[in-house]
């Protein structure tokens, strides 16, 4: 039996009835409350004439704005001083003028979101644990730095976030703004990597691993225990891909994406100029409660050819549904 102890918010285990009662519960409060009349008296700042998306479309994931709190001041150790982080959990890897970082994905797990600055560079570095999706933007706009915080919204599963100089909503699979004075706009994605903790440590043993602001936020524990394995995602009403799993794995590049599973199968793949690896030693996030004894996924890397060589480029290791849902006339690969 799938058990999930933290439905956007700690709370204990949970049966798959209540599993099931609290998704219908959900629906029907999302629909009911997804109307600015509802939402301007806790964002009276947002301009709610603007948008892209049809408010029908996003609900409440369950916390308010800023109920997942997040990461405004990290802070950071040396890599090769860290103890206590299993060699295979997953972080997400970030390398910018020659300064090089890692973010757990257990850490993120309860925030979902670090403001940051990294070689210079304004970033915000996202996770949303429903959709498996690690993305990094530049955080500069249209001459401002944007700070970001989660909204507590979903549209299809995925991450809402919102940036506090506007008060703007924004999707985070994509990186547009959908709601607001930003609608529409477009934050520049920086390439990045989801790889296991050795992995980094190996090639960047004086780079900097993010430091969990509370104890409780320790870099190994996974809160959504199951929820990989599980047969259809939470809080998703849209449709689902075909010849694959919901919840399967895909390496998304663009309009593109190649299932995990194929990958896996050939180890690497070649489209044009995109190169795209497999190896084995890390583990799913979203499997165990302890990451570091979840099933392997592997260490995947996207690169770009160019006349200079192999350069990383920007991708995603998220669930079939979502690229399906944001990428409707995209390409997916597969095993038939």
């Amino acid at each position: 039996m799938i058990t999930f102890q933290k439905f956007r918010q700690p709370i204990t285990h949970v049966a798959f009835a209540g599993f099931i009662s609290a998704i219908l519960i959900s629906f029907a409060i999302g629909s009911a409350s997804a109307s600015p009349e509802r939402w301007k008296f806790e964002w009276p700042k947002t301009d709610f004439k603007k948008k892209s998306v049809d408010f029908s479309e996003i609900m409440s994931g369950g916390p308010p704005k800023d109920g997942i709190r997040s990461i405004d001041s990290p802070t950071f150790d040396k890599a090769s001083d860290v103890s206590g982080i299993g060699p295979k959990v997953p972080v997400i890897s970030l390398v910018l003028n020659g300064d090089a970082r890692a973010y757990p994905l257990g850490i993120l797990m309860n925030h979902e979101i670090v403001n940051d600055r990294v070689g210079g560079v304004p970033v915000v570095v996202t996770y949303c644990p429903l959709c498996n999706s690690s993305i990094v933007f530049d955080a500069r706009l249209d001459g401002k730095v944007l700070e970001f915080g989660v909204s507590g919204k979903l549209r299809n599963s995925d991450m809402v976030m919102y940036d506090r100089n506007t008060q703007s909503w924004w999707q985070q699979f994509l990186g547009v703004g959908i709601v607001g004075e930003m609608t529409d706009k477009k934050l520049k994605t920086i390439p990045s990597r989801v790889e296991s903790f050795e992995r980094f440590v190996k090639k960047h043993p004086g780079g900097k691993v993010l430091r969990p602001i509370y104890a409780r936020g320790r870099a190994g524990l996974n809160p959504y225990t199951g929820y990989d394995s599980a047969p259809r995602p939470f809080l998703y009403r849209g449709s689902f891909p075909k010849g694959i799993p919901p919840m399967a794995r895909v390496v998304a590049v663009g309009k593109e994406a190649w299932s995990l599973e194929l990958l896996r199968k050939k180890k690497k793949i070649e489209s044009g100029k995109l190169v795209i690896s497999w190896a084995d030693g890390q583990n799913s996030a979203l499997d165990r409660q302890d990451i570091s004894t979840g099933r392997d996924v592997g260490n995947v890397v996207v690169q770009r050819k160019t006349d200079k060589g192999l350069v990383d480029e920007v991708y995603d290791v998220t669930f079939a549904f979502v690229f399906h849902a944001f990428r409707p006339k995209g390409k997916l690969n597969h095993i038939n």
